[in-house]
């Protein structure tokens, strides 16, 4: 085979770009030690960005997207793959200037690459992607600095997306009272039957509140949303807790000031799950491969098809998007 099918896209006047579903040649692909050929992607934000011309995550087209990728290894160069491997990639450069996972070959560097946990599939792989590598990395902070389920609830905010629902998931699966805070009511049932014990309306959250410190309410919380939800959610968080801090859905801005942190030993975590060392990922994969089974990641996720990649981006460009998509490569 020297061709394959992928999303294309191309700029075809000044700020304007169109998508297309293309044939490509396989030695148009970057250099790289490897070959893999994708199974299964799924979409984030970041690759509807990338499709309708974002410049501040794809500098040039025509263009490739697909920041996430699971398949078997078709060609290598190195030691650490050989063919048939099952491998995830996820982060890096992927889909953002190097061609990305919404075709059904890439050709990457070695050290991007990560060889699958025996136990999961490329499209149970690709039901967490990076929204659930992210959520699993939150979660793997939380509980190195402490956070315990004993210890009272976890909030997670902007809970309907696809990092927030997922932390829900994982969270109930680990035996946790997860508190979801959502923007969108007629969710609730959803992310109840994902695994929340409560869910609070955003707006709680999201108002300024000149208050130093509120009540002791979450051992510790997981915020893709910023701005002044997260100087809030600081404000809350009981004695030795933490909040890992993974996104900036409201704003990369917060309110905030030292009392929680001086007063009740609260922690603040960023989280980065794009360059992070490989053995990071290969860790948080190994635990996301003992839930890859759980219930609730049928519920979290929609399948397509790669034709029906271009709806789906403008979906969640507008805000529109209801699940967590796979896209199946096949």
């Amino acid at each position: 085979m020297t061709s394959y099918a992928a999303l294309y896209v191309e700029q075809v006047a000044d700020k304007q770009f169109q998508q297309n579903i293309i044939e490509r040649n396989i030695d148009d692909l970057p250099k790289g030690e490897v070959l893999i050929r994708v199974e299964y992607s799924s979409l984030n934000f970041k690759d509807a960005l990338s499709a309708h011309g974002n410049k501040a995550v794809t500098r040039s087209y025509p263009h490739q997207p697909g920041i996430d990728a699971a398949g078997k290894v078709v060609e290598s160069q190195v030691e650490d793959f050989r063919e048939g491997d099952q491998v995830i990639v996820t982060g890096y450069d992927l889909g953002m200037n190097t061609a990305g996972g919404l075709g059904q070959f890439i050709r990457v560097p070695a050290s991007w690459v990560v060889k699958a946990p025996p136990t999961i599939t490329a499209k149970q792989a690709m039901q967490f992607g990076t929204a659930g590598l992210t959520a699993q990395l939150c979660i793997s902070k939380l509980e190195h600095m402490g956070v315990r389920k004993e210890q009272g609830p976890v909030l997670v905010t902007g809970a309907t997306g696809g990092v927030g629902s997922i932390a829900v998931a994982l969270l109930a699966n680990d035996g946790y009272e997860v508190v979801a805070s959502s923007g969108k009511p007629e969710q609730a049932d959803y992310l109840k039957s994902i695994g929340a014990s409560k869910v609070i309306d955003r707006k709680e959250l999201q108002e300024e509140n000149p208050r130093p410190l509120l009540r002791e309410e979450y051992a510790g919380a997981i915020d893709v949303v910023g701005g002044n939800t997260l100087g809030n959610v600081l404000k809350r968080i009981r004695h030795s807790g933490s909040v890992a801090c993974c996104g900036l859905v409201e704003s990369t801005n917060y309110a905030g000031n030292v009392l929680p942190h001086i007063l009740r030993n609260v922690n603040l975590l960023g989280v980065d799950s794009v360059e992070i060392p490989l053995a990071a990922k290969r860790a948080a994969w190994e635990i996301l491969a003992t839930a890859a089974s759980i219930p609730a990641m049928q519920t979290i996720n929609e399948e397509i098809a790669l034709a029906d990649v271009m709806q789906a981006l403008a979906g969640i460009l507008n805000g529109r998007a209801k699940r967590h998509i796979v896209v199946n490569l096949g």
